[in-house]
């Protein structure tokens, strides 16, 4: 068997981002063959990443990366299983390879994206992704992504807790204008303060209307107090409370956070009228986790598989 030297085990190391132990170990199954300690290393990641497969990850971070023309953006939920994690260097390194990737490829959907060469190497995202859960030894999972194009501001939040895309119909020579800028970065702050879940009343599907429409006429002819009031005014009460559905879930309509004398669209219109036309077109926000079950440690489980020797 070919000598294992302190070196080679260091240069393995740099290569693939394993623990010292699993590339030397990696090295004496190879034979010292340097190719095939890779080889191994990547196998056994896939066994690793399929036996954490099950395991909870709801931590993590949003990111979100933007090309250097500023006319295209990547924002990026990818999960882990703790918070430990998601503030590592080399996690965070591999989230930004993944944006890199997207915006270099620009892929239709997850599957594509994994199939993708990971920021310019000869391994697939999907590779990359079991390499990192291998080397981290968490789950980790590519959520979500989206490509947003034209004018537009980002935002993250809390190092990652949320993240927000505002696309505006605006022409170049206004989007260029710093006038724009700022209020792109307030609107995407707005976002980010008071979620919604429309851009313009427009984007509110008609089956949610009716519904609503529905719950509120009910309310109302429950009331006691409006037995006896004709179907015209209750109707008007109807509008009068949609209205303040629309304040509270679609964003031209919300008061704007920085002066609430207006509304967000009112606030865009102002700013319009002095650089040119520009219009909400539409927005995207990930809040971390958002919708995934948390993970709950159990404390004495943990220091059981510590003493029996079935950590993983």
């Amino acid at each position: 068997m070919s000598k294992i030297t302190a070196k080679a085990v260091s240069e393995l190391r740099a290569k693939t981002g394993c623990g010292m132990m699993d590339c030397k170990k990696a090295l004496v199954d190879a034979n010292g063959d340097f190719e095939e300690a890779i080889k191994l290393l990547r196998e056994r990641g896939l066994a690793v990443a399929a036996k954490k497969a099950d395991r909870i990850a709801a931590e993590g971070i949003v990111d979100i990366l933007t090309s250097e023309d500023g006319k295209t953006a990547a924002m990026l939920e990818v999960n882990s299983e703790t918070d430990f994690v998601a503030k590592n260097a080399d996690f965070r390194e591999f989230v930004r390879g993944v944006l890199r990737t997207i915006l270099a490829n620009e892929p239709a959907d997850m599957d594509a994206l994994m199939a993708c060469k990971f920021d310019g190497s000869d391994t697939t995202v999907e590779q990359a992704l079991n390499d990192k859960i291998f080397t981290i030894r968490e789950n980790l999972s590519i959520r979500r992504f989206v490509i947003v194009k034209g004018a537009m501001s980002t935002y993250i939040h809390g190092g990652g807790e949320t993240g927000v895309i505002v696309k505006f119909d605006a022409d170049d020579e206004v989007a260029a204008k710093p006038e724009f800028a700022e209020m792109a970065k307030n609107v995407a702050l707005q976002v980010a303060a008071m979620n919604c879940q429309y851009t313009n009343r427009s984007d509110v599907p008609q089956s949610v209307m009716d519904e609503e429409k529905e719950i509120l006429i009910t309310q109302i002819k429950n009331d006691p107090k409006n037995a006896n009031k004709p179907q015209e005014i209750i109707e008007k009460m109807v509008t009068g409370r949609l209205e303040k559905f629309y304040e509270n879930n679609v964003l031209a309509d919300q008061s704007y956070v920085k002066d609430d004398s207006m509304t967000v669209a009112q606030y865009v219109e102002s700013v319009a009228k002095e650089i040119g036309p520009v219009k909400l077109h539409s927005f995207y926000r990930y809040d971390k986790g958002e919708g995934l079950q948390k993970r709950e440690d159990n404390f004495a489980e943990e220091i059981a598989n510590m003493v029996s020797g079935n950590k993983d």
